[in-house]
């Protein structure tokens, strides 16, 4: 049986970081079903044109290659000022291209976010959305997935409420289910 491979990725660079722990917990969760490994975007430098083609950053090259392997996505972002963070914005510029051919054309992807606030991060969610849109990727359908006052349902580093981590691994089905339908019949058979 070949379980998805999966790639997560944190739009949050805090040690110790809420979004970074919720992945990790999801990551804990699932893994007898699916292979979700976790690839930092520290040292992804910020997007420059000029980079692209034969001069394109080491770093910007691994985070092409980890998700063109993935068979699907999982990005959570914190909140910050109403939207996504920077460096998440950043990774996704540099993974869109080139333009209608990067990596994440046809990748499914479920969107997470979380904040210290009431919302979770739910206005940052249509801005991931639109970008996520725009890279020609597949947004997973399912509920918005976001956890407020996070910090109040991590313990140790990792999401204990019982409420989000429902929420979270119903989502993961969804995605879990994408990934097998737009496999080739011979692998998804396998599953």
């Amino acid at each position: 049986m070949t379980r998805p491979r999966l790639l997560g990725i944190s739009g949050s660079l805090r040690t110790g970081a809420n979004s970074t722990a919720i992945l990790q917990t999801l990551a804990k969760l699932v893994a007898d079903r699916a292979d979700l490994t976790i690839h930092s975007i520290a040292d992804v430098p910020l997007y420059n044109g000029d980079f692209e083609g034969d001069k394109l950053p080491d770093s910007v090259r691994a985070l092409k290659a980890a998700i063109a392997d993935a068979e699907g996505l999982v990005l959570i972002s914190p909140e910050y000022n109403y939207g996504i963070s920077g460096v998440l914005k950043n990774a996704l510029d540099w993974a869109s291209r080139p333009a209608f051919a990067s990596p994440l054309k046809g990748k499914p992807v479920l969107m997470m976010t979380s904040s210290a606030g009431p919302t979770g991060g739910v206005r940052a969610q249509q801005q991931l959305r639109t970008t996520l849109a725009a890279t020609l990727s597949r947004a997973v359908a399912c509920p918005e997935v976001a956890v407020p006052a996070a910090a109040s349902k991590i313990e140790n580093g990792e999401l204990t409420d019982e409420t989000s981590v429902k929420l979270v691994l119903a989502a993961f089905d969804e995605l879990m289910n994408e990934v097998v339908r737009l496999r080739p019949a011979s692998v998804a058979e396998e599953v």
